[in-house]
C-alpha cells in the first residue's frame, strides 16, 4: 500500500494513550505508522487522514500523507522535538522559543481556514459536555462548581464555527531550532468556536512550570493574537478568549479525574495514569486564581 519492497527497524514509539505509534523505514523512508488499538470502532484514521490533507493545503505544517485505511496512517517522518520540557529548556530549542507564539497564532489561523466539510465532524458544546462528565463522576469538587458557575453567567457567544484541532498544545508539536516543523494528534478535531483552540494553548498545565509565558510556556498573549489577527485569523475578544482558557482548565482537571478513575476502577491498570490523578488539585488551584 505504500509501494515498497523491504520494511527495516520496525519499532513501537512511546506516548499515545489512544493510538499505538511505529517507526520504521521502508526503501530509504523514514515513515510512521499510527493505528488504532485492536477491538478499535474502525474509520477515524480516515477522519484524520482527510484532515491532514486539507490541513496541509491550507497551510499547516503537518506530516505528508504517504497512505491510509480505516484504522491506520503512514505519514513521513520529521525530524524535531515533541517533548515540552525539552523544547522549553534546553540551549537547542532557545532559538526557538522566542517564535513559538507568533508561528502558532499564524498556523491556527490556516488551521481555522480548513473547509468544516472536509471530512463529517461533531459539533459538541463543551460546556455541557463536561458538565456531564463531572455529573457522572458523582465525586465533590467546590473548585469546579465554582467554574462552571462563571462559565455558564459569563458564556461569550459564538461569531464564528470553524475546524477545530481540539488538542493544539506544546506537547503535540514537532520543534526545531528554528520553529514548528509540524501539528500531531488531530484524532480530536471537531468544529466549533477557534477561540478554543487559543484558550487550550494557554491552559497552564501546558506552559511545563513556565507560568510567566502563559502561551505554552514560551510566548505572551499579544504575541499570539496579534499573529493570529494578522495572518486572517479573524478578531479576537479576549474576554472570550480568557473564558476559553477557563473552560480548558476545567475541562483538563475533569480529564485528570477520568484518568485516575480508570485506574482506581481497576479498568487500566497504570501507574502513569494514577500519577495524574494528583493533578486535580493543580487544576483547582489555577482555576481559583482565575476566576474574579
Amino acid at each position: 500500500m505504500i509501494g515498497a519492497t523491504s520494511v527495516q527497524d520496525l519499532r513501537r514509539l512511546s506516548g499515545g494513550a489512544s493510538r499505538e505509534t511505529w517507526s520504521f523505514a521502508a526503501d530509504g523512508r523514514r515513515l510512521i505508522l499510527r493505528c488504532d488499538p485492536p477491538g478499535a470502532a474502525k474509520g477515524g484514521m480516515n477522519m484524520e487522514s482527510a484532515l491532514l490533507r486539507a490541513a496541509a493545503t491550507a497551510g499547516v505544517p503537518v506530516p505528508d500523507v504517504i497512505a491510509a485505511g480505516d484504522n491506520w496512517i503512514v505519514m513521513a517522518h520529521v525530524d524535531g522535538e515533541t517533548i515540552a520540557r525539552k523544547i522549553l529548556r534546553d540551549d537547542e530549542y532557545a532559538p526557538a522559543r522566542p517564535k513559538l507564539a507568533y508561528q502558532c497564532g499564524e498556523i491556527l489561523a490556516a488551521l481555522h481556514r480548513i473547509p468544516t466539510d472536509v471530512t463529517p465532524l461533531e459539533e459538541p458544546d463543551q460546556l455541557a459536555t463536561w458538565r456531564s462528565s463531572l455529573d457522572n463522576l458523582a465525586q465533590p469538587h467546590p473548585a469546579f462548581e465554582l467554574a462552571f458557575r462563571w462559565l455558564t453567567d459569563n458564556r461569550p457567544p459564538s461569531t464564528r464555527r470553524t475546524v477545530i484541532h481540539g488538542d493544539f498544545r506544546n506537547g503535540n508539536f514537532i520543534v526545531g531550532p528554528e520553529g514548528v516543523r509540524a501539528i500531531l494528534d488531530w484524532e480530536l478535531a471537531h468544529i466549533g468556536d477557534p477561540m478554543e483552540d487559543l484558550g487550550w494553548l494557554c491552559v497552564n498545565a501546558w506552559r511545563f512550570g513556565v507560568r510567566d509565558k502563559p502561551v505554552g510556556g514560551f510566548g505572551d498573549y499579544d504575541d499570539l493574537v496579534s499573529a493570529y489577527e494578522a495572518a486572517g485569523g479573524g478578531p479576537v475578544d479576549r474576554d472570550a478568549l480568557r473564558w476559553w482558557e477557563t473552560l480548558g482548565t476545567l475541562k483538563w482537571g475533569i480529564m485528570c479525574i477520568l484518568q485516575a478513575t480508570a485506574h482506581t476502577s481497576g479498568m487500566i491498570r497504570s501507574v502513569e495514569l494514577a500519577a495524574i490523578g494528583r493533578r486535580v488539585c493543580e487544576n483547582e488551584w489555577d482555576l481559583l486564581e482565575m476566576l474574579p
